[in-house]
């Protein structure tokens, strides 16, 4: 009973846990050496680069898709001899992939947004998914080494093709495209009104407008007839 109740003393924390003495001195080191320990999976995570957005892998398959063509052209063509002629040609060769519906002007469907039974009418790009394709060829360009004055993607034809289409998908399908109006930024009102409400000074004639100018009314009348009795 001796031996077995009183032999030995408390079991240490640190061995019942399956911690030695080696990991408290590793800890110590560490601590005295004045830097943390870096896990190892951390470590590789924070050396490998980043995934690439969305966008970026976006672009760069629309890249490739876009040399692709420039190869099966025939003839075949060079970048530096790309002009917005063939980028508009490589738009309409597009529209064969399209699943946007635009009606025809003969159609009886011209002009409805919502149209009650299919037409024959074929399927095109929308023109939301061509803006947004050449804005991303025109910055894949540069990033690629051409010269800003020289991108076929930012030529004028280029900006009125796509202007047509708009207004041509527009009228077909009875959706009108008008920009977005931007909102007026209301910082500034707002920190008009607060300057007039919190001033005390300025609340005799506003009285009724906000709580906090009651009482700067308040205190001018009683200033007022202690002045009157004083004089009285």
């Amino acid at each position: 009973m001796d031996s077995a109740s009183g032999g030995t003393g408390p079991p240490d924390p640190n061995t019942s846990r399956g911690e030695g003495p080696s990991s408290a001195a590793t800890g110590s080191i560490a601590a005295a050496a004045g830097g943390a320990v870096v896990p190892a999976a951390a470590a590789e995570a924070s050396s490998s680069p980043a995934p690439p957005s969305r966008y970026e892998s976006q672009k760069r398959r629309d890249w490739n898709t876009f040399l692709q063509y420039l190869k099966n052209h025939k003839p075949p063509l060079t970048l530096a001899r790309c002009s917005g002629a063939h980028v508009i040609e490589f738009l309409k060769y597009l529209d064969q992939f399209g699943k946007t519906k635009v009606h025809a002007s003969g159609c009886p469907y011209f002009g409805h947004p919502n149209p009650p039974a299919p037409c024959a009418c074929p399927l095109k790009q929308a023109w939301g998914s061509l803006d947004a394709l050449i804005g991303r060829l025109r910055a894949a360009y540069e990033e690629n080494g051409g010269r800003p004055e020289s991108n076929p993607f930012g030529a004028r034809a280029v900006r009125i093709y796509l202007r047509e289409v708009r207004e041509g998908q527009a009228k077909a399908r009875g959706i009108p495209y008008e920009k977005k109006k931007r909102k007026r930024p209301t910082v500034t009102a707002t920190a008009v009104v607060g300057n007039v409400s919190a001033g005390p000074s300025q609340g005799g004639g506003d009285g009724d407008v906000g709580g906090g100018d009651g009482g700067g009314g308040s205190s001018t009348t009683a200033a007022d007839a202690a002045t009157t009795s004083t004089a009285v």
